[in-house]
């Protein structure tokens, strides 16, 4: 016989995982299958091992500069193993908390590769090849995304890296090129350019960090090469020779020329691949857009009873997003009529250095549909908190609806902006107009203050500039 649940969740990544928590607080019973770590991608080599790695490049990076705070710091050295073994001790203390939030919230795990066999219908099949047959009147599919590779030049582990890979280096590059500047390849580039790693980052598009507001690509390629990266855009890579020492990379300008240029690793950073094969999605008839799955506002499939969420879905393929859509899916399962996700208030992280953060339409979007707008921008050099700092390079920019108020988009680029964004995404959630935020009083001295500033500056009405 089968184990029968309410909802089986295939994939414990940050959608997964919340989905089964959130449907056993609903009194649902609930079953969740991983083939390989509890928390997925995102807590075992994505989201939050990186950033154990760039806090330790952030500060080797500060004490290299202990001068500047009127300290002294001599013979500063990194130690790459180290760095390493803390990123995945870090990894490893998360994996156990959700292993204990599973049981806590007396969701069944099932470890093994899961396979839709029907409606309603998964076979597990665990890594001695034992297999469980299970059912659900519901099913999550939950199963993220990997790497996307270049096809003339596979990931090695050895000379060519995906992000996995970079994470935990057998050895410190010594001239590295990173392919693609979007989130993870800028954040691979900015730790290893901390850790004093010759960083070379090479873009198709005519801008880094393509999906941000042109201002915040355009400060970011400044801040980046004033740090010492070449930044070559509008650049394809042709081929690439490796080779026992390193790698020949060639390079294709804008002009078509090609030029040779050698380095001993190479990051690839070029987007995802969604995990929809081999799942059983096909043979149910799944709909799907040039791979990934097609849901509707309360993430369900086509097929009645079958939902998908995260990186196997629609972008913007976030952790956060994932959660919240597990949320969403699970509410709907048990009855409720959740609120669809607008991706408008979604907000947008990159944690390189310095760090950067978005939500909603940037300017040129939201001239491109057809909003007349009013523009903010307050500069970090007129805030005393990140003077005080020592972190006064950056701004934040807000985008206003000029016929309404609405906040239709905000963008930053500086020390902290990550933390920060949240401020924009409730106002965003809440349909807030220019005057509640001028109205709201913001405590000083922090950095929240250049929030209240640029919504100031977009109305002529800025204080400290």
């Amino acid at each position: 016989m089968a184990d029968s649940y309410d909802l089986i969740v295939l994939g414990s990544g940050p959608g997964g995982y919340v989905a089964a928590i959130r449907a056993s607080q609903l009194g649902l019973k609930v079953a969740i299958v991983e083939r390989e770590l509890l928390g997925g991608i995102c807590l075992n080599w994505g989201c939050i091992p990186t950033k154990a790695l760039l806090r330790s490049a952030e500060i080797f990076h500060y004490m290299q500069h202990a001068k500047d705070y009127g300290l002294a710091a001599d013979n500063i050295t990194a130690d790459l193993n180290a760095v390493v073994k803390r990123s995945r001790g870090v990894a490893k203390q998360l994996n156990q908390g959700v292993t204990h939030l599973m049981k806590k919230n007396m969701v069944a795990v099932h470890m093994g590769t899961g396979k839709l066999t029907g409606p309603g219908a998964l076979t597990v099949t665990a890594a001695d090849g034992k297999t469980t047959e299970l059912t659900a009147k519901n099913i999550i599919v939950a199963t993220g995304a990997r790497a996307r590779e270049l096809p003339y030049a596979k990931a090695d582990g050895k000379r060519i890296w995906t992000y996995r890979h970079a994470m935990t280096p057998a050895e410190m590059p010594s001239k590295l090129l990173v392919i693609g500047s979007g989130a993870i390849g800028i954040e691979f580039a900015s730790f290893y350019n901390d850790m004093g790693v010759e960083v070379t980052v090479v873009e198709m598009l005519d801008r880094i960090v393509p999906v941000e507001d042109v201002d915040i690509s355009t400060f970011l390629e400044k801040a980046l090469k004033k740090q010492g990266m070449t930044i070559l855009t509008g650049t394809a890579i042709d081929k690439l020779d490796i080779g026992a020492n390193g790698v020949t990379a060639a390079i294709k300008a804008k002009d078509g020329t090609v030029t040779n240029a050698e380095f001993s690793h190479v990051i690839v950073a070029i987007g995802i691949v969604p995990n929809t094969e081999d799942v059983g999605l096909e043979a149910l008839g799944v709909e799907t857009d040039r791979g990934f799955v097609k849901t509707g506002l309360d993430c369900q499939t086509n097929v009645p009873g079958l939902y998908a969420i995260g990186d196997i879905t629609a972008p913007p393929w976030l952790a956060h997003k994932a959660s919240h859509e597990g949320v969403i899916a699970v509410e709907a399962i048990a009855g409720g009529h959740p609120h669809a996700m607008d991706p408008r208030n979604i907000p947008g992280c990159t944690y390189c250095h310095p760090q950067i953060a978005s939500v909603g339409l940037t300017e040129a979007k939201a001239k491109d549909a057809g909003y007349d707008v009013k523009v903010g921008n307050f500069p970090f050099i007129g805030n005393g908190k990140a003077i005080a700092l020592g972190e006064a390079e950056g701004f934040v920019k807000t985008v206003f609806d000029a016929k309404t108020g609405e906040l239709l988009g905000a963008h930053m680029i500086g020390a902290e902006v990550t933390e920060l964004i949240q401020g924009y995404t409730i106002g965003k959630t809440l349909e807030t107009t220019e005057a509640e935020l001028m109205e709201t009083v913001f405590p000083h001295p922090t950095l929240s203050e250049m929030m209240h500033e640029s919504v100031l500056a977009a109305y002529g009405k800025a204080l400290h500039i």
